[in-house]
C-alpha cells in the first residue's frame, strides 16, 4: 500500500492491522500524528513499513518489533521516544530511526541507554498495548496518559532551595561572561597563519552571518575526521595532502563567505564561487557537520570515493577541508562557467540560448558517458550510483561539454538529507517507480533518470508530459521535438534518441538497458546527417 507524499493528516488507523496479506505499507512524507498502532505487529506478511518524515510520537510497540517477516522499518524524522525494542536489532541496516531525539535503548550504537526516570516517566504518550498495567484497553492508541503525581514519581521544588540555585546561576553567568570577554579580546589580537595544519583559527566574528549553515558554535566540539591521529580509511598521505585545504585558503577564496560570492543555498549546504591563489575559479560547497555522516570512518570512506572520480564528464573535486572552528566540511570543485541544463529548458524563442541539435546530441552522449563511468568498477574507484541525476545536476562548460555534479555526494551525507531530495526528484519525473516498493537506488534508477533527461533535451521542456512520452514512443516528432529548433534536426537521430529515452524510462527496470549499452548505441550519433 503506497500512500506516501499525499499530505495525509490524522493518526494511523488501527484497522491496518487487519490487512493480513499486506507486504508493504509506505506512509512516509505525510503529516500523520499520534502513536504507531501496535496492531501493525499483527501483520504476519509485512516486509517493509515506512513511517518516516511525519509527526508521530510515543514509543515503538514491542509487538511491531516481533513481526516475523519484517525486513525494513523506517521511522526517521518523527518525535518518537522511549525504549527501542531490542528485537529490532535483527533488522540491522533495515532499521532506520534517525532524528527521533527521545529514543533510547541498549544494543544500538547511536542510541543513548535509557535511564530509569526516562523509562518510567508517566507523562510520555505511549502506544496501545504498551501502557501502564491496569489501564483499560478501550483507551485510544494515541492517548496521552497522565498518572496522578505521587511522591515517588515527582515532587515540587522546595522554596528554601530556590535562593541558593538563583545565586549559583548568577555567579556562573557572570563568570562565563568574563571568560567570553577575555577570549574575544585574545582572538581580536590573533592573526591567522597559513599552514598545512588543521588547527584552524576561529571563525572571524565580523563575517558571521545569521542563518549560515556553518556558523553555529554548538558544533565546534572538536569534530575533525581528518585529524592526523586517525586512520585515513584508504587515503594515502600523498593523496590526502594533495586534496587537503586549510580554512584560511577557503575563507580567502570566498572573501570570508561573502554574500557577493554566494551562488545558492539548499537545505543542507551553501555554495560559493571563489578564486584560489593560482587564479583558478572554483566552487566551494559548505556542508554543516549535522548534515554529514556522524561516523568518521564512514565519512572518510565517502571522501575517498569523491576523490577517486576522474572523468571528462564528471565535475572534478579539487580538494576539501574539515573545520573545527566552523563545524563543517568544505568541498572544492572546478567552476563550470555555463551553469546547469535547467536554464536551457523552457526557453522562449528569442529570450534565451536555444541549444541547437548537434549540441543536444553531444550533451546526451556526454551525460551517458559520465553515468556509465560512475557505474563501472575500477581498481581505484568503486561502482557508484549517482542517485540524484537531474537537469540541475548537469553542468555545461564553455564548450557545452556536460559534467555531472554532486557525484558520490550521498556517501558523506546523512540518510535524511539524501532522502530529503526525493520529493523534488519525484515531482520532476526523475525518480524510478520501483523505488516506492524497494526503497533502494540501483544503477537502473540512474538509467531511468537519464531517460527523463533525454526527453527533456529533445522537447526543450522541464516537465516531461505524457504526450511527450507518447510522442517519443510513436515517433510523432511534433509532439516531442522542441519547436524552437524550427525543424532543424535529423529524423533518424531523433528516432534513435526517442527509442533510447523510451527504453531507459521503462517502468520495468529489467527492460532498461545498461549505461554501457546506451553509450554504444549512441556511438553513431553526431548531430550531422
Amino acid at each position: 500500500m503506497q500512500l506516501c507524499y499525499n499530505q495525509l493528516t490524522g493518526s494511523i488507523p488501527t484497522q491496518f492491522g487487519s490487512l493480513k496479506k499486506l507486504n508493504v505499507l509506505a506512509l512516509q512524507s505525510n503529516q500523520l500524528t499520534g502513536a504507531i498502532p501496535a496492531s501493525l505487529g499483527d501483520l504476519g506478511t509485512l516486509i517493509r513499513l515506512d513511517l518516516s518524515f511525519n509527526d508521530l510520537f510515543g514509543s515503538i510497540p514491542t509487538k511491531l518489533a516481533d513481526a516475523p517477516l519484517l525486513e525494513v522499518l523506517d521511522i526517521r524524522n518523527n518525535s518518537l521516544s522511549g525504549n527501542v525494542p531490542l528485537a529490532l536489532k535483527r533488522l540491522n541496516d533495515g532499521f532506520l530511526f534517525q532524528n527521533n531525539l527521545g529514543l533510547c535503548g541498549s544494543g544500538f550504537a547511536s542510541l543513548e541507554p535509557c535511564n530509569t526516570s526516562y523509562q518510567t516517566n508517566p507523562t510520555r504518550p505511549e502506544a496501545y498495548g504498551q501502557g501502564v498495567t491496569g489501564m483499560s484497553r478501550e483507551i485510544p492508541e494515541t492517548a496521552n496518559l497522565r498518572l496522578p503525581c505521587e511522591q515517588s514519581q515527582c515532587s515540587k521544588p522546595s522554596k528554601s532551595r530556590k535562593g541558593p540555585i538563583l545565586v549559583g546561576l548568577v555567579v556562573v553567568t557572570v563568570a562565563l561572561s568574563a571568560i567570553g570577554l577575555l577570549t574575544f579580546k585574545q582572538y581580536r589580537n590573533r592573526k591567522p597563519k597559513l599552514g598545512t595544519s588543521f588547527e584552524e583559527p576561529e571563525a572571524k566574528e565580523g563575517y558571521r552571518k545569521k542563518g549560515s549553515p556553518l556558523v553555529s558554535l554548538e558544533y565546534t566540539n572538536g569534530w575533525d575526521p581528518l585529524d592526523g591521529s586517525r586512520n585515513f580509511n584508504g587515503f594515502t598521505q600523498d593523496v590526502l595532502q594533495s586534496f587537503r585545504f586549510n580554512l584560511e585558503e577557503i575563507e580567502t577564496a570566498t572573501q570570508y563567505f561573502s554574500e557577493s560570492n554566494l551562488l545558492g543555498k539548499s537545505n543542507f549546504a551553501a555554495t560559493y564561487k571563489g578564486f584560489l591563489r593560482d587564479g583558478s575559479a572554483v566552487v566551494i560547497k559548505s556542508i554543516s557537520k549535522t548534515s554529514c555522516k556522524s561516523d568518521d570512518s564512514e565519512f572518510l570512506k565517502g571522501l575517498n570515493v569523491l576523490a577517486s572520480l576522474k572523468h571528462e564528464n564528471v565535475v572534478r573535486l579539487r580538494g576539501f577541508c574539515c573545520s573545527k572552528a566552523r563545524g563543517g566540511c568544505f568541498l572544492v570543485y572546478d567552476f563550470i562557467p555555463n551553469g546547469n541544463l535547467l536554464q536551457y529548458l523552457d526557453v522562449k524563442d528569442g529570450d534565451g540560448t536555444v541549444l541547437d541539435w548537434s549540441t543536444r546530441v553531444s550533451i546526451v552522449k556526454g551525460i551517458a558517458k559520465g553515468i556509465a563511468y560512475l557505474h563501472e568498477y575500477k581498481v581505484n574507484k568503486p561502482a557508484l550510483v549517482h542517485q540524484n541525476i537531474s537537469a540541475e545536476k548537469v553542468l555545461v562548460d564553455h564548450r557545452f561539454n556536460p559534467l555531472l555534479s554532486d557525484s558520490g555526494l550521498h556517501n558523506i551525507l546523512t540518510i535524511d538529507i539524501v532522502f530529503g531530495s526525493l520529493k523534488a526528484s519525484a515531482a520532476m519525473g526523475y525518480l524510478a517507480p520501483e523505488y516506492a516498493n524497494t526503497g533502494r537506488f540501483t544503477e537502473k534508477s540512474d538509467v531511468y533518470a537519464f531517460g527523463t533527461l533525454v526527453l527533456q533535451l529533445l522537447s526543450g521542456k522541464q516537465k516531461v508530459t505524457s504526450s511527450v512520452r507518447l510522442g517519443a514512443e510513436t515517433r510523432k516528432y511534433q509532439d516531442f521535438i522542441d519547436p524552437n529548433l524550427h525543424g532543424r534536426f535529423f529524423e533518424h537521430e531523433a528516432a534513435k534518441l526517442a527509442r533510447i529515452a523510451w527504453l531507459c524510462a521503462h517502468e520495468c527496470p529489467i527492460e532498461r538497458p545498461s549505461m554501457e549499452e546506451v553509450v554504444q548505441e549512441l556511438g553513431n550519433c553526431n548531430g550531422r546527417p
